[in-house]
């Protein structure tokens, strides 16, 4: 008898459960609705309360998603995951044509995602002015390369920058200088959503002109709707661009394809994933998967933690996410106006400080823009050389695309025929870390055409005419200074805090 009544008891408890997530999922929605309301209360402009109250439904949206998708759960299950198959993912090698058509740039327009700051590397302002090679930043780079394509193939390719509220006034004054080049230049801003409070899922903000540390920006993910509110999708559509070709302002390596462009129209794809094979230094990189015959993008936070080593593995997942994506506007439009779109939520915590001495926990909700891979029709990868892939994150990175490695072409990056292989591995520790400090200490860039991997830590600086050689490792004591002379030649070296050199 005992057994026959526990197994009720048991389904009772989860219906309870449940019914309590459920009411809880209600009540902080409801809160949330409310505390938008009175925030669009406090806009002075009727049409900038309008586009205001447009946001906050988008972010309520998102909002209430979140409390539901923590109330039942959405982790992938994990048997059901599988390495994406040869129609899923294409090499590179064989959609190369001898020739491809250059009529088909007529239909293509080139986004760059440009709403992040410097601050990671000690910048003030938006990363995409930060000076990358021979005195040019990543935007000059940019509108050097589409002005040069628009001139050889004659015509008119338009360049798009998507902003965010932390970028846009800086870049607006900055593109200014490049009205006399050969570009269409529009840009359109990202959301802004409030911050909310982790303890009680309540919006940080409590005025519209609230401090710009209780807003965000929320992810690129936020592309879809933002390009449609914006009207720029229309506008684009109106002039018969058919295709967005969209990828990070400091990937350097994102230039346009023609073999993808070209591919993408005749295999009538809606989305186009640019992926390269994952090394030691890409382990954390999403990847495409395929999850129950579709195709998905699959980020670490959605992998379970006994899971996480072999998702590093590049056994199983080859591939990364580059975020170069080629995606049809029409297309964009019907998710947008269907409401087709659910990427997966990446929850961001974050310490602020509203007052000093006095740091509060606050959540931002974000979403990728490679989640939305499953909602469009016939998407897939296409796996590309490692070229395509020059990210600037770090101080490490600024060294290998100001070197000798690359040299410079109407704004694109080539790599030195003196090489032979991929790009060295490079680690400069936390004396490297802003880029001021790095320009102290590494004022003149060493030679590293023959370097496999360079790691140098503590407070050294390189002289003039260096050159690195095989691997070299460079570590200074705490309280300790290193000076590599003028014209020194390092091969396979440790060097320690008292300058001895011993064979590697």
């Amino acid at each position: 008898m005992a057994a026959a009544t526990a197994a009720p008891k048991k389904h009772l408890k989860s219906q309870s459960a449940f019914a309590f997530d459920n009411n809880a999922t209600t009540v902080a929605a409801s809160h949330m609705r409310n505390a938008l309301n009175r925030l669009a209360d406090t806009v002075p402009d009727e049409a900038e309360k309008r586009k205001f109250e447009n946001e906050m439904d988008n972010f309520f949206a998102l909002f209430r998603r979140y409390l539901t998708d923590k109330a039942k759960g959405t982790t992938l299950e994990w048997e059901r995951i599988n390495p994406p198959n040869p129609k899923q993912v294409v090499s590179y090698a064989d959609i190369q044509g001898n020739e491809a058509n250059t009529s088909n740039l007529s239909k293509l327009a080139v986004l760059k995602l440009n709403g992040g700051l410097g601050t990671s590397m000690g910048c003030v302002g938006p990363k995409s002015i930060i000076e990358v090679r021979d005195g040019k930043s990543f935007l000059d780079l940019s509108v050097r390369q589409i002005e040069h394509l628009n001139r050889q193939y004659d015509v008119n390719v338009p360049f798009i920058l998507m902003n965010s509220f932390n970028t846009d006034d800086d870049t607006q004054t900055i593109i200014q200088k490049y009205q006399s080049h050969n570009v269409t230049i529009k840009t359109f801003n990202q959301s802004r959503f409030p911050r909310v409070y982790k303890d009680s899922l309540l919006p940080v903000p409590k005025n519209y002109n609230d401090r710009i540390d209780c807003w965000y920006p929320p992810g690129h993910g936020d592309l879809f709707e933002s390009i449609t509110n914006s009207g720029v999708l229309d506008e684009l559509i109106a002039e018969g661009k058919e295709i967005l070709f969209v990828s990070n302002v400091d990937n350097l390596g994102a230039v346009v394809d023609l073999n993808i462009l070209e591919h993408m129209i005749n295999t009538e794809s809606e989305y186009i994933m640019e992926l390269t094979d994952k090394t030691k230094a890409d382990v954390k990189g999403g990847t495409i998967i395929d999850y129950d015959g579709s195709v998905r993008l699959l980020e670490i936070a959605q992998v379970p933690k006994e899971r996480v080593e072999e998702f590093k593995s590049i056994k199983k997942f080859k591939y990364f996410n580059t975020n170069n994506l080629w995606i049809n506007l029409k297309a964009i439009k019907r998710v947008v106006e269907d409401n087709e779109l659910s990427m997966e939520i990446i929850p961001n915590n974050k310490s602020i400080s509203l007052k000093p001495g006095s740091d509060i926990e606050v959540l931002q909700l974000e979403t990728a823009v490679g989640a939305a891979i499953r909602h469009f029709n016939n998407a897939h990868g296409v796996n590309v050389p490692r070229r395509r892939f020059l990210p600037v994150k770090t101080s490490s990175d600024l060294l290998l695309v100001k070197s000798d490695l690359y040299s410079m072409n109407r704004g694109q990056l080539e790599l030195s025929p003196l090489r032979f292989g991929g790009a060295p591995l490079i680690k400069l520790g936390g004396h490297y870390k802003k880029v001021s400090d790095f320009q102290k200490r590494i004022p003149y860039i060493p030679k590293i055409v023959e370097l496999d991997h360079l790691t140098i830590t503590g407070n050294v600086t390189l002289g003039k005419n260096v050159t690195l050689k095989g691997t070299v490792i460079i570590v200074c004591e705490e309280g300790k200074k290193i000076d590599i002379p003028n014209g020194s030649e390092l091969e396979n070296v440790v060097i320690t805090g008292s300058l001895s050199i011993l064979e590697h």
